[in-house]
C-alpha cells in the first residue's frame, strides 16, 4: 500500500513542481529585482543594519527583530540540514547552485511580500494584527480576487499541517536522534497497525509534541520570544562549525567549485551518470531552496505582518535579510560541506544521513561529537520550524473563519497530533507531501506579486526618494 502511496505522490509533486511553477517563482523573482532596482544588493547593509534597530511604533505585536526571527524559525530548519543534502543527493552539486541563483531573487520576492503585507494588514481595536497574502490578494487586488486569497489561506494551513511544519521537521528530528542513540536500527516495539518502531523513536515523538504543546498553546509572544533566543544562537553554532569543516578542507575548494558551477549545467559530466538532467538538477535544487526560505510561498509576509513598524518598505528589508541568512549563507555551509566531503556520493545514505557522514569526516573531531553536534543543531532548527509554521497555520485559519478563535484552538491540538505522528511517515513522502504543498501556495501568492509589482516598485522608490531611510 505504501509503495502505491508514494508513487501517486510522486505523480502529482512531478505535475506540481513542473517547469511552469519553476519559472514562475524564478521570473517573479527576476520582475520583482528589475523593478526595485536590485535592492536585494544595493540595500543589504542597510538591511542588515536594521535587523536589531529598533523602530518605535505602537502599530503590531512585536518588534521587528522578533517579526523576523519567527519568520526565520520556520525556514530555518530541515531544509538547511537534510533539505540540502536531499537536493545534492538526488540532482548532484549542481543543484546547489541553482538554489543559489533561486535565493538571489527570492530576495527581491521576500521584500516584496513583507512590503504588501504591512502595507494591506489589518489591526484590530484591541491591537491584534493580521496580515499576509490573503489580505494583499483581497486588498490589493480587489474584492473578486477574494477566492484566491481563501485558496492561498487554504494551501496555507495545510503547508503547516501536513508539509513543512510537522512532518518533514518532526522526521528529520527523529531520525537524527535515532541515527545517534540507536544506529542499529533495532524495532523492538510493535504498534499495531503501523510498524515496529525503536523506543527511541516513540520516545522522542512523544517529548516533542509535549515541548511544542507547551509554546504554541501561548501564541505568537511566546513562539517569537522561543525563537528570538533559539534562533540566533543555533545559527550561529552551526555556522561555527560549517565554516571550521570548511576550512579544514580548503584545498578542496576550487574542485568542489568546479562540480557544483559545472554540475549545474551537465550533471552527469560530473556524477558519471549518477542523477539525470540539467533539468533534474534544476528541479531539486529550486524546490530545496524554496522549502529552505520560503520565498515565494507568502509565509515569512504573515509574520512581517505582526511587526511594530509604520515603514512597509523598511520591514521589507528586514525579512529579505531572512533568504540571505537563510539559503545564501547556512545552505551554502551545508552543500558545499556535503560536495567537499564527497557525501552525496555515498550510496545508502538519505537525508540526514548524508550532513551527519560530511560532519564526521570532515571536521577533527570524534565521529561522535560531530554526529552529536549536527543533531543538536537540527533538533533546535527544526523544533523552531514546527512553531513558526504553526502560527502561521493559525492565521491562514483565522483568516478563514473570519476571525473565530474557536477554529484556531481545536487547530493546536490537530497540530500537536501530526507533530506526534510525523516520525512514522516514510522520508520519500514525507518530502514530497511537502513539495506539492509548498507548490500549490506559491501559485496564488506569485500571482498576487506579479499583480502589485507595481505598488512595490511605487512603494520603494518614493521611500527612498524621500531620505526616510537617512532617519
Amino acid at each position: 500500500m505504501w509503495t502505491q502511496i508514494n508513487e501517486m505522490l510522486k505523480t502529482i509533486d512531478q505535475l506540481v513542481w513542473g517547469v511552469p511553477l519553476m519559472v514562475l517563482i524564478l521570473a517573479g523573482g527576476v520582475l520583482l529585482s528589475v523593478r526595485t532596482r536590485f535592492l536585494q544588493i544595493k540595500r543589504l547593509p542597510l538591511a542588515l543594519k536594521w535587523i536589531v534597530a529598533v523602530e518605535e511604533s505602537e502599530e503590531g505585536e512585536v518588534s521587528s527583530f522578533a517579526a523576523l526571527m519567527t519568520a526565520l524559525s520556520a525556514t530555518i530548519g530541515t531544509g538547511n540540514i537534510v533539505g540540502v543534502a536531499t537536493a545534492v543527493a538526488a540532482g548532484g552539486p549542481g543543484a546547489l547552485f541553482w538554489m543559489i541563483v533561486a535565493a538571489f531573487f527570492g530576495m527581491a520576492t521576500k521584500y516584496s511580500e513583507a512590503l504588501l503585507a504591512v502595507k494591506y494588514r489589518d489591526i484590530d481595536a484591541s491591537g491584534h494584527t493580521l496580515g499576509g497574502p490573503f489580505y494583499y490578494i483581497e486588498k490589493g487586488m480587489g474584492a473578486s480576487w477574494k477566492w484566491l486569497a481563501k485558496l492561498f489561506a487554504f494551501f496555507g494551513m495545510c503547508v503547516g499541517l501536513f508539509g513543512i511544519g510537522t512532518f518533514s521537521q518532526v522526521n528529520g528530528i527523529v531520525s537524527a536522534v535515532n541515527n545517534f542513540f540507536n544506529p542499529s536500527g533495532v524495532k523492538n516495539i510493535s504498534l499495531p497497525g503501523i510498524g515496529s518502531y525503536s523506543g527511541v523513536t516513540i520516545v522522542s515523538s512523544l517529548i516533542l509534541a509535549i515541548l511544542v504543546a507547551l509554546v504554541v498553546i501561548g501564541g505568537l509572544k511566546r513562539i517569537s520570544k522561543v525563537a528570538s533566543v533559539i534562533v540566533p544562537f543555533m545559527a550561529i553554532t552551526y555556522f561555527i562549525f560549517a565554516v571550521l569543516l570548511i576550512l579544514m578542507n580548503l584545498t578542496k575548494i576550487p574542485d568542489a567549485f568546479v562540480e557544483i558551477v559545472a554540475g549545474a549545467f551537465n550533471p552527469k559530466a560530473i556524477t558519471g551518470g549518477l542523477v539525470g538532467s540539467m533539468l533534474v538538477a534544476m528541479q531539486k535544487g529550486i524546490a530545496r531552496g524554496i522549502f529552505s526560505n520560503e520565498a515565494g510561498l507568502g509565509s515569512a509576509p504573515i509574520a512581517a505582518a505582526a511587526a511594530k513598524t509604520k515603514e512597509p518598505v523598511r520591514q521589507g528589508l528586514v525579512s529579505m535579510t531572512g533568504t540571505f541568512l537563510d539559503t545564501i549563507v547556512i545552505c551554502n555551509l551545508t552543500g558545499l560541506s556535503i560536495v567537499l566531503t564527497g557525501a552525496w556520493k555515498q550510496p545508502g545514505l538519505e537525508g540526514v544521513a548524508v550532513t551527519t557522514y560530511a560532519f564526521q569526516n570532515g571536521l577533527p573531531f570524534p565521529v561522535l561529537f560531530s554526529q552529536f553536534v549536527l543533531m543538536v543543531c537540527l533538533i533546535f532548527f527544526a523544533f523552531t520550524t514546527i512553531l513558526g509554521w504553526d502560527y502561521y497555520s493559525e492565521r491562514c485559519l483565522e483568516y478563514l473563519s473570519h476571525g473565530n478563535l474557536k477554529p484556531v484552538k481545536v487547530f493546536r491540538w490537530l497540530y500537536i497530533l501530526a507533530v506526534f505522528i510525523g516520525p512514522y511517515m516514510t522520508v520519500s513522502a514525507v518530502w514530497t507531501i511537502a513539495d506539492i504543498f509548498n507548490g500549490l501556495m506559491a501559485i496564488p501568492n506569485m500571482i498576487a506579486l506579479f499583480s502589485l509589482s507595481g505598488v512595490v516598485a511605487r512603494e520603494t522608490r518614493e521611500f527612498f526618494a524621500a531620505g526616510k531611510y537617512l532617519s
